[in-house]
């Protein structure tokens, strides 16, 4: 079973905190976070891109000189693709870009994601985030102390204080337990958790 250091808001190490071997200590599948993330950045897309094809552009119905003894090249419309005010070749249109996984599929990558951080040693644990006020200086203080650069913060619950705090901190993102996403955990060189959180964690991915 694996462990990691427990640690307070100055950055001691106060315990450890023993880890879920079905959670924390599972054979990384690359393939399956591969697919998940992949998934994940093609379902964000909008799939709103829309341009005009040489049918759908108005006018363009008169053929701009005839066919023969102009000397110039021969053309059908305005609206070809070769002219100004011209349709698209190939023109996108809207499309859905979802790309559907197995639930199964999901939690094994949450899982493979979460043993990766730990088998990195990029896992941290605070007792709890009780951040006085909600100043930037406060979160940098606690990020400084546990020499954590790239961050994602995850808390069990909303906690505007943390929040305001981790706004204006490039590279430090905060997220609920219930809004985690492998593409986050794989993103962020750091993954700060509190026992809160990770108890939340244990109990929905058990």
């Amino acid at each position: 079973m694996p462990s990691v250091a427990l640690y307070n808001i100055a950055g001691q190490e106060i315990g450890t905190v023993k880890l879920s071997d079905e959670i924390f200590a599972q054979e990384v599948n690359q393939a399956v976070l591969h697919t998940v993330v992949r998934a994940y950045l093609a379902n964000q897309r909008q799939g709103t891109q829309s341009a005009l094809t040489r049918a759908e552009v108005r006018g363009g119905g008169i053929k701009p000189w005839r066919q023969k003894g102009t000397g110039r090249a021969r053309q059908g419309s305005t609206r070809s693709p070769q002219w100004r005010h011209g349709g698209v070749v190939f023109a996108p249109k809207p499309r859905d870009y979802r790309i559907s996984i197995n639930k199964k599929v999901k939690r094994l990558a949450m899982k493979s994601a979460l043993s990766a951080k730990v088998n990195d040693g990029g896992l941290i644990v605070f007792d709890a985030l009780d951040i006085a006020a909600p100043k930037t200086k406060e979160m940098i203080k606690v990020l400084d102390a546990v020499k954590a650069g790239k961050a994602l913060v995850v808390l069990p619950e909303k906690d505007e204080i943390v929040e305001r705090a981790s706004g204006n901190i490039p590279n430090v993102k905060t997220t609920l337990v219930g809004t985690l996403n492998v593409y986050e955990i794989l993103k962020y060189d750091t993954l700060i958790l509190t026992k809160d959180s990770l108890a939340k964690i244990e109990e929905v991915y058990a």
